[in-house]
C-alpha cells in the first residue's frame, strides 16, 4: 500500500472518530433544577452548600436561579442584582432576628417545562429568627414550596407545577430522566453542592468512548488488509 493510499486510509478513520465524538457532545445533557446562590457586593457566587445548611448572617441575600444547567459552571445567575439595601429598604431591623433580602429568578421560557410559563423574577425581605437557614428564610416568603424524596428542591411559589431536576436532552431540549445525586444538588435541602454536573458535565460517556474504540479497531483492521494484498 502506497503512502498516500495509507493517508488516505488514516484520514477516513479520524473523520469517523471525531464524528462519533461529535455525536457525543451534542448530546451532552443538563438539568432543569432551581439553583442556589449566595450575593455580595461583586455579584453573585453559586453556593457551595445547600440552602438548608446555610445560615446567613443579618444583610445577607440570597439567589435562586431555575434554569436548564449542566452544573455549577454552566448554570445561569439570577438576573437581578444583589442589593440588600434596595430589596429590605422597608423592612426595619428588629432585635431576635435577622433579614436576609431574596432574589427569586424562574428563569425564561426556554428554560421552562413543556406547557409552563414562568412567572416574573421577584425580590423579598424576609425577616426570621437568628439561627434561621436559608431554605427555612426562602419558605417565609415563598410559600407553597415542594421538594422531592431526596430533598431537592423541586417549586418555588408553586412552579414548576411538576417535575424535579429532570435531564434534558442537549440537542432537543425533551426531558429524559430525572436528576440522581450525582446531578447539580446546590438547592438541595439537605445535602451541600459538589458543583459537578454527573452525567451532563459534557464529558464523553462509555457509549461514545465505546463507538471511538470500534472506528479505530476497523480502521487498523483496514490497513492490515491492505498490507496483506501489497504483500
Amino acid at each position: 500500500m502506497s503512502g498516500r493510499g495509507r493517508a488516505t486510509v488514516l484520514l477516513v478513520v479520524l473523520g469517523a472518530v471525531l464524528s462519533v465524538l461529535g455525536a457525543g457532545t451534542a448530546q451532552a445533557a443538563g438539568y432543569r433544577y432551581w439553583s442556589f446562590w449566595e450575593g455580595s457586593g461583586s455579584g453573585w457566587a453559586y453556593a457551595t452548600q445547600g440552602p438548608s445548611l446555610v445560615r446567613p448572617d443579618d444583610g445577607s441575600v440570597q439567589g435562586f436561579r431555575f434554569a436548564v444547567s449542566a452544573d455549577s459552571q454552566d448554570a445561569a445567575k439570577p438576573r437581578r442584582s444583589p442589593d440588600f439595601a434596595k430589596i429590605c429598604a422597608d423592612t426595619a431591623a428588629k432585635d431576635g432576628s435577622k433579614r436576609v433580602a431574596l432574589v427569586i429568578d424562574p428563569g425564561t421560557a426556554a428554560d421552562a417545562p413543556q406547557g409552563e410559563t414562568p412567572p416574573p423574577p421577584r425580590t423579598a425581605c424576609a425577616r426570621v429568627p437568628k439561627d434561621a437557614s436559608s431554605a427555612e428564610a426562602l419558605a417565609s416568603v415563598a410559600k407553597p414550596l415542594r421538594y422531592g424524596s431526596d430533598a431537592l428542591l423541586c417549586a418555588i411559589s408553586g412552579y414548576p407545577v411538576a417535575g424535579c431536576g429532570e435531564q434534558v436532552s442537549g440537542t432537543t431540549g425533551t426531558e429524559s430522566g430525572r436528576a440522581t445525586a450525582s446531578a447539580p444538588t446546590s438547592a438541595s435541602a439537605s445535602a451541600s453542592a459538589s458543583g459537578s454536573g454527573g452525567s451532563g458535565g459534557g464529558g464523553p460517556s462509555a457509549g461514545v468512548l465505546f463507538g471511538v474504540g470500534a472506528v479505530l479497531l476497523l480502521g487498523i483492521a483496514a490497513v492490515a488488509q491492505a498490507r496483506r494484498r501489497r504483500g
